[in-house]
């Protein structure tokens, strides 16, 4: 066991991007980009006065927006490949840039837009609202989407999101496929690019029809087949820790999901009024032909409602995703560095990444370390090591500076380092790791800090 005692500050700085196969999607996404402003230019003749330059403006935010929104439902379908290949975390942020660039190129439409039609039509900018709002096709059902998009966006604000519960903001996120929906018919109403045009007006149905399909697909039908095929139930429940326990699914066939040991699923536990939130937890455990099993550490009312599960509940699953896996391994030597329930990923990874493998494990108290048992367990079984970063007796943090961990690690900087752990602690521990010469291709973090 290893416990350092000496107090010390470092300024994280924010975990940079990872490198992936994520380059040909965005340019991808680019080129649709650039494909509606195409189609905008094309369509727009000479502008005159400051009526037509401000609607001109608000139609290619408008385009702009629309596309956005298809983007942002295609990047919550739950691709496997984008979920496995480029990361589930970084697919999260980018559907979060998504709702931003939507939200606000949406009003940009709407306010340049009235602002425009009201200097054509020499009126108040209440008045053409009004106008457009109860004359115009379409616009009661675009202005409820529009309404339901913008509660979305303010849900996802930082502020608000850490005052709300997951289950919550979950179920207010939910409500974008509604939102798009109402308001595609307002798109092609009024949109004048497409007014007359059936090849810019069959790509714009091809573009949402395929998103519907991958959301039918990925987020309907996949998981339905799963959970038919592989019957998921509770077995068992395990206290490991202070607020943290082991949940043991059994199933049929698990090997045929192909999950792997750093992956994690959605969780939705049918019964004990648990089943209207779905979660995602990490497998704790290599995945057997025939049981699954994950770690939970009480966080909120769906996590901790986990230790009052009973054997025999069922189990609905999304999944495997991820790509904190042993694929990303560049080296024969690596360095695993969890915090708090951040071990769940890892603890599966430490069995089974092959080279030599060390495991840094930081808790505030020995008390607080889960599956140190089977931690241990492991070392000794493949010749690994443990180490625990522990509080000292008055609290005081242990030092994990670059300094440290380069004298703790010879040879650092050849290491492949899989981090898992609070944002905070995964964002100082980047910091310490690139000063301590780790090159950035070599730190695998997965993060959902949006």
């Amino acid at each position: 066991m290893t416990t350092v005692y000496e107090q010390r500050t470092a300024p994280p700085v924010p975990l940079a991007p990872r490198r992936s196969p994520a380059g040909p999607l965005l340019a991808l996404l680019w080129a649709g980009a650039a494909a509606v402003v195409g189609l905008w230019w094309t369509d727009t003749g000479t502008v005159v006065g400051a009526a037509g330059w401000l609607t001109g403006a608000g139609r290619i935010a408008g385009l702009l927006s629309g596309y956005a929104c298809a983007v942002l439902v295609g990047l919550m379908a739950r691709v496997p490949v984008l979920e496995s290949r480029i990361g589930s975390d970084r697919v999260a942020r980018w559907h979060a840039m998504a709702g931003r660039y939507t939200v606000c190129l949406l009003l940009a439409h709407i306010g340049l837009i009235l602002a425009g039609y009201a200097a054509q039509d020499h009126a108040s900018l209440v008045h053409e609202t009004l106008t457009v709002l109860l004359d115009y096709p379409e616009m009661l059902k675009a202005s409820a989407g529009t309404v339901i998009l913008f509660a979305i966006g303010v849900t996802s604000v930082r502020a608000v999101r850490r005052r709300t519960s997951h289950e919550f903001w979950y179920y207010v996120h939910l409500l974008t496929y509604a939102a798009v929906f109402l308001v595609f018919g307002h798109q092609l109403a009024l949109g004048n690019d497409f007014s007359g045009k059936p090849v810019a007006t069959a790509a714009w149905y091809a573009l949402y029809l395929g998103v519907a399909a991958l959301v039918v697909w990925f987020r309907l039908l996949a998981p339905l087949r799963l959970n038919l095929r592989h019957r998921l139930r509770v077995e068992s429940v395990h206290r490991e820790a202070p607020g943290v326990y082991s949940v043991v699914v059994r199933g049929r066939r698990l090997a045929e999901l192909g999950a792997r040991p750093g992956q994690f699923f959605r969780w939705r536990f049918l019964g004990e009024g648990m089943g209207w939130a779905s979660t995602p937890y990490s497998l704790s455990a290599p995945p057997r032909a025939d049981r699954l099993r994950i770690t939970v550490k009480a966080l909120g009312d769906h996590s901790a409602a986990v230790a009052l599960l009973r054997p025999g509940t069922r189990v609905w699953a999304e999944g495997p995703y991820g790509s904190l896996t042993a694929d990303r391994a560049t080296s024969h030597h690596a360095l695993l560095i969890a915090a708090g329930v951040g071990i769940t990923p890892l603890r599966a990874l430490f069995e089974t990444l092959p080279g030599e493998v060390t495991l840094l494990y930081r808790a505030r108290t020995a008390e607080d370390l889960a599956l140190g048992g089977e931690l241990e367990a492991v070392a000794r079984w493949r010749g690994a090591q443990v180490l625990y970063a522990l509080n000292g007796p008055q609290g005081q943090r242990p030092d994990l500076s670059a300094a440290a961990l380069r004298a703790t690690f010879p040879g650092l900087a050849g290491h492949d380092v899989y981090l898992c752990g609070p944002h905070g602690f995964a964002q100082e521990l980047y910091t310490q790791l690139r000063a301590a010469g780790v090159p950035d291709r070599r730190i695998h973090h997965e993060s959902f800090e949006l």
